[in-house]
């Protein structure tokens, strides 16, 4: 299934429906009088949030949704029927923007969420609700008031505790490999990581998700490489994972480039707390490893963990760090079992 965090669709409400111009003719009655009836209310375009979906692309085959008319009314005082309100469905982590995408409409982070984005119109008045004192015999209707219409934004931001930030080729995709039931794609190039990954993390009796973006490069805040379209998946992150390849060929100078970026970016991604990971540390002696994390230290400001996704080395320490960032969401029993359902994105 492809991946697509962004659709642009067409939406309108149930246009009221018309209503009757109609007299009554009943035996026995001497004068009979109007009686007809209201139209029905337009159907609402409804928005709502469901388990099992993370991604939009669906809505690049189907881009237009028009809600149900309402019925018009009849004699006898009959009022129509309704129409049936349309609702589509959307992940968790959905926000529905403006057409110039300027203004945030509304957000999902709930499973079950559920929200009303426009209203039918109401149905149109029949003809028996013009009757007055000196008008007895009215022949005017309402048409039925219409539908509303607009053209919006579908943005999905993935929702996860932790989120891995780092250059291209830092080791990600290893990393949540090793810790998750992702299956990402593993290479020795840049940019094997083309779409945001989840994965499950079970460590300590505790759970929580962890996301995978593309690399990061010089420049990503204006447009250079793809990771940049991508920074809103981590925007809802309690806390960033920060790879730093100890192959590189600087990295202080590395660590560097991809706090530039997110600082560039904005959405407060700089202001997350940080767990920073020198990464492919078991091809490293142990004099150079404790180099390196000393040169990264006094670059960040911060305590630097050796890691090895590949054969596991560190990855406890890692973990344990991560988890003290991020705010309890359930505990698991010994046996095994949840006593608190998790309540987030479905993956």
């Amino acid at each position: 299934m492809h991946f697509l965090d962004q659709a642009k669709i067409y939406v309108r409400s149930g246009t009221g429906g018309p209503g009757a111009v109609s007299f009554r003719r009943e035996k026995y009655i001497e004068y009979g009088g109007p009686d007809g009836g209201d139209g029905g209310k337009g159907g609402d375009i409804v928005f709502e949030a469901v388990a099992g979906l993370n991604t939009l692309i669906d809505f690049r085959y189907t881009q237009h949704f028009r809600a149900q008319r309402g019925k018009g009314g009849a004699g006898a005082n009959r009022t129509g029927g309704g129409g049936n309100d349309l609702v589509i469905k959307v992940p968790v982590g959905t926000q529905v923007l403006s057409e110039d995408k300027e203004h945030v409409l509304m957000d999902f982070t709930k499973v079950g969420e559920r929200k009303v984005f426009l209203r039918g119109g109401d149905g149109g008045r029949g003809n028996l609700s013009y009757k007055s004192s000196t008008n007895r015999a009215p022949r005017q209707h309402g048409t039925g008031w219409p539908g509303e219409e607009a053209w919006v934004w579908l943005r999905l931001k993935l929702l996860a505790d932790a989120g891995l930030v780092g250059l291209p080729n830092a080791g990600k995709s290893t990393f949540i490999n090793s810790v998750t039931n992702a299956k990402a794609k593993v290479g020795d190039y840049a940019f094997t990581t083309t779409r945001p990954q989840l994965g499950v993390v079970r460590h300590k009796n505790r759970e929580f998700v962890i996301a995978d973006i593309p690399g990061l490069i010089e420049g990503a805040a204006d447009g250079a490489g793809i990771g940049d379209r991508f920074l809103g998946h981590i925007e809802r992150c309690q806390v960033l994972l920060h790879l730093v390849d100890a192959h590189g060929d600087d990295p202080a100078a590395a660590y560097r480039t991809v706090r530039n970026e997110l600082i560039a970016y904005g959405a407060d991604l700089e202001s997350k707390r940080e767990v920073i990971a020198l990464n492919k540390a078991d091809l490293l002696d142990e004099e150079l490893t404790e180099a390196l994390s000393a040169e990264l230290a006094e670059e960040s400001g911060a305590e630097v963990l050796p890691l090895s996704g590949a054969t596991g080395q560190g990855v406890e320490a890692v973990l344990d760090r991560l988890i003290d960032a991020i705010e309890p969401v359930s505990e698991i029993d010994e046996n095994g079992d949840d006593e608190e359902p998790v309540e987030w994105s479905p993956v």
